[in-house]
């Protein structure tokens, strides 16, 4: 039996490739690996090896604004050309993933990820086929996360243009050239896929060059549009904070008079809003330079929460001033009557005074008296004109600084508060929504 063998095992390592026929064995691993060194690329000094990539998008788990990345399982599929690995006939050989380390393989990586790792369960996920002519496919199952550079001053109404690259670590432009095998088509599941929060709108491939100090090398980019969803915020965020804002108008309704109401909802309302403002960022980066979408709309709505909070205070203060200017003119009008009150009698007791004294030696007295009530006379009307002026001045400064009926402020708030706020709502979602 050994003796057997050895011509056989002669016949297996002795002949070539092209020497083969049909009445042989299949070709084997041991076969193709004579003389085969995995250290060298396809090619050497015979211009660049083409390999050509496609993807598969198997699932995006997670979309993180605060650390900016997402997390996708891909299965990378790579072909390329050994002249060294030919043998005869028009089938191919599926070799375990464990021999990988018997053939040379390009040092792809993914210049953007932070963390990756290839599946495990049960073996190694990897994938090798060798056709006849020389082509070799290998695949990977790989798990990343990957950076993402996002823009959230639109946010929760934005769009993320992310990324995902593929280069070449070792081998430049003059060893290695990438290439997407079918274009646009080369990726697959990005159209089927389902997110929680975003839905991808649309994606393309390009082919580029990475630019480093140590040369230039191949570089393959997948663009992919994501959008928020944005009805999730609208039942989480905008209805409720819109509810507030109406809730704060139920106020202008209540009587002036009725303080502990009107106090009780301006106050609970403002510390509800406060807090879904702090609700609202906790899942967030707490970046000063992004001020997003949402954070205008609800400091929009915090501003008039507070502003019929104000409004109260305002309508409050200007019924009590009212009250205190209406006592005043009361107290001057009293003052005035009385005042006109005394001149009248002085005037109709100097003319019995005058007729009691006699013609003779009345002269002078008269004079004197004449002269004594008209002093009397001008001093009261200096007095009473001082009073009118004072009133006059008082419901000039009144008219001024009050209002004639503080009532009136709650009927103009009914009104102006919701037109406000209808016509911010508009020019807010407009905006946000169109540019």
């Amino acid at each position: 039996l050994k003796s057997s063998s050895q011509p056989l095992e002669r016949e297996f390592y002795g002949n070539h490739f092209g020497e083969w026929n049909d009445s042989q064995l299949q070709p084997t691993i041991q076969k193709l690996m004579k003389g085969y060194n995995r250290y060298l690329r396809p090619n050497f000094n015979q211009g660049p090896v083409e390999i050509g990539m496609s993807l598969d998008i198997a699932s995006i788990d997670a979309i993180s604004e605060i650390n900016m990345d997402y997390t996708a399982t891909i299965f990378l599929r790579q072909r390329w050309r050994d002249s060294r690995l030919l043998f005869p006939g028009n089938e191919s050989l599926s070799l375990d993933g464990r021999l990988v380390s018997l053939l040379w393989i390009p040092d792809t990586f993914i210049p953007d990820s932070k963390r990756s790792f290839l599946h495990d369960v049960t073996v190694e996920n990897r994938l090798i086929r060798i056709f006849s002519n020389g082509t070799v496919l290998y695949a990977l199952r790989i798990t990343a996360t990957i950076a993402c550079s996002m823009d959230l001053t639109k946010y929760p109404m934005d769009r993320q243009e992310c990324t995902l690259q593929l280069e070449s670590w070792g081998y430049n432009l003059q060893d290695v050239v990438f290439y997407w095998t079918r274009g646009n088509d080369s990726v697959k599941g990005l159209d089927t896929l389902r997110l929680a929060q975003y839905s991808v709108e649309s994606y393309y491939t390009t082919v580029s060059e990475a630019v480093y100090e140590t040369g230039f090398y191949p570089k393959l980019v997948l663009h992919f549009s994501l959008r928020r969803n944005v009805l999730f915020f609208i039942l989480e965020t905008y209805v409720p904070s819109t509810l507030l804002v109406v809730l704060s108008w139920v106020s202008f309704w209540i009587s002036q008079s009725s303080v502990p109401a009107r106090t009780c909802i301006g106050v609970t309302t403002v510390l509800t809003m406060t807090t879904l403002m702090m609700g609202a960022r906790t899942s967030l980066p707490n970046a000063n330079c992004f001020i997003k979408a949402i954070d205008v709309y609800l400091g929009i709505c915090f501003t008039f929460i507070f502003g019929a909070l104000l409004e109260y205070a305002c309508a409050h203060f200007c019924t009590m001033q009212h009250q205190t200017i209406v006592d005043v003119q009361r107290e001057l009008l009293k003052e005035f009557e009385e005042s006109n009150g005394m001149t009248h009698l002085a005037n109709s007791m100097s003319p019995k005074k005058m007729q009691t004294e006699e013609s003779t030696q009345q002269e002078m007295p008269e004079q004197s008296v004449t002269c004594e009530g008209n002093e009397a006379t001008d001093k009261k009307r200096e007095k009473g004109c001082s009073l009118s002026s004072l009133k006059q001045m008082s419901r000039r400064a009144a008219s001024m600084m009050s209002v004639e009926n503080p009532n009136n402020i709650d009927r103009h708030a009914r009104v102006f508060f919701p037109m406000v706020f209808l016509l911010v709502n508009i020019f807010y979602w407009l905006y946000y929504l169109l540019f």
